[in-house]
């Protein structure tokens, strides 16, 4: 078995969360193990890691629409002044440098440790020629800000009707998975339900995160209690009406600052929504290898089966053929029983007929590879399919009625339990900080016996 080599990105992870956070460094760890599994059975490269599936910054996304309220907000709760590019997507990162620097999409593209790595890849995925135009949708801008010390904002684009494009909602749906947290100023729902449908589906279908604050801007009014009431229940109506049920409501009003100190107080919490985010995600990518991954090369390798032999019984049946037309012509049928001339001609058939099995199963395969990718694409996964389903074109495989893919088997499946028991066993040591025990009872620490390795020495 060969051992892949540990990313640099995990190497990093781990010495940043030694110190700060010892379930993120736990974390680190199992997804080498992740790593190493994905990469004997082909799914991945030497230099690829699973962990950059998600972004280990916390990050809070801001959603609006035509008004001004979004960018004015990000100004007065940073204390800072900047020109927002209506159109991209702007990921706004904390600088020790007090003058702000604005930097273009290609160093989000590149960067790992950012929430928009190989976003050209994905825009390419939506719109040929268009990953070649990663300026024209992201942007970093580094900001001198207290407030956004261990913690990313992204700000997305202005809804806007003269530009529209199919990449906008690819990088909408992609931001908000990737969210912690995410503020949405209800000048979205003034807009035409047909620019802003893309956006209430996404909400709807990750509603039940409580990742969603409705910021509803009324800072230029003084508000007392009872009308910011009314105010909130009339908002709630609205989006039930949308199918929107769930999240958390705030007015900003000019006589007012607890709207600021509630977002604060998520903010102070973000940290753990962060954490349980990067859990989650660990867990999906390890479930998703039999769920996912193996599956559809299973079906892939059926398809293939199916193909060979279908190909195989023709040429069996064209030589069928040949034999009887000479019999009928010259008689041979009778050799075939002779005691020398019939084993010989059996071995002579089989001889040929295995380099021909493997040649045509070889020819089949180049286009189910071509089909698993599409399919690749199709489920934006960056997981190589065709390199498991190739990992199954060994020659026990070709020539035996054998449809399962490399990697269902038991040693397999008890890798991916014991990977999905360390993933619980984190979960329930972050629930741990949470929970009470009775003076002098020591919560139990699920991790205590498990972090004196470094990820150099977790490799299964």
């Amino acid at each position: 078995m060969s051992k892949k080599q540990i990313s640099k990105h995990l190497i990093h992870l781990e010495n940043y969360f030694s110190a700060s956070n010892p379930i993120l460094k736990k974390a680190s760890k199992t997804f080498h193990q992740l790593d190493q599994l994905e990469f004997e059975l082909g799914l991945i490269d030497d230099d690829d890691s699973t962990s950059r599936k998600s972004s280990w910054w916390p990050i809070v996304s801001l959603i609006g629409g035509f008004s001004t309220a979004k960018s004015e907000f990000i100004n007065r709760f940073l204390n800072t002044s900047i020109h927002s590019s209506h159109h991209k997507f702007t990921v706004h990162q904390y600088s020790p440098q007090t003058t702000n620097a604005t930097l273009p999409g290609t160093a989000l593209d590149a960067d790992h440790r950012l929430p928009f790595y190989q976003a050209s890849h994905k825009i390419e995925q939506t719109v040929k020629g268009e990953g070649d135009k990663i300026n024209a949708y992201l942007e970093l801008k580094t900001v001198h800000s207290e407030r956004l010390k261990g913690k990313l904002f992204i700000d997305t684009p202005v809804i806007n009707p003269s530009l529209t494009s199919p990449v906008i909602p690819v990088l909408t749906q992609h931001i908000l998975e990737m969210s912690d947290l995410v503020l949405v100023f209800t000048d979205l729902f003034d807009a035409t339900p047909e620019l802003i449908k893309n956006s209430i589906d996404e909400i709807i279908r990750h509603q039940d995160t409580n990742k969603f604050i409705y910021v509803i801007d009324h800072s230029e009014i003084s508000l007392d209690a009872n009308k910011t009431h009314e105010i909130i229940a009339s908002w709630q109506r609205r989006l039930a009406e949308l199918g929107i049920h769930t999240g958390q409501f705030i007015v900003l009003s000019d006589s007012s600052q607890s709207p600021i100190s509630e977002i604060e107080q998520r903010l102070a919490n973000i940290e753990n929504d962060r954490t349980y985010r990067v859990l989650h995600s660990l867990e999906k990518s390890i479930r998703d290898i039999n769920d996912v991954y193996i599956s559809e090369v299973e079906q892939r390798l059926l398809v293939w089966k199916d193909r060979i032999n279908i190909s195989t019984f023709i040429i069996l049946g064209f030589i069928a053929a040949l034999l009887l037309f000479a019999e009928i012509t010259i008689g041979v049928i009778q050799l075939l029983f002779d005691p020398i001339i019939g084993p010989a001609f059996i071995v002579f058939l089989v001889a040929c007929l295995v380099p021909v099995h493997i040649m045509i199963a070889k020819i089949h395969a180049k286009f189910i590879i071509t089909k698993l990718q599409e399919r690749q694409k199709e489920l934006n996964l960056s997981e190589n399919l065709s390199g498991l389903f190739e990992k199954s074109l060994t020659f026990w495989r070709i020539v035996l009625p054998i449809n399962e893919p490399v990697g269902k088997n038991k040693k397999t499946r008890s890798k991916i339990n014991t990977l999905i028991e360390q993933t619980k066993d984190m979960v329930q040591a972050l629930n741990d900080q949470f929970s009470q025990y009775p003076a002098g009872q020591a919560s139990p620490d699920p991790l205590k016996n498990t972090d004196k390795q470094s990820i150099t020495d977790s490799i299964p």
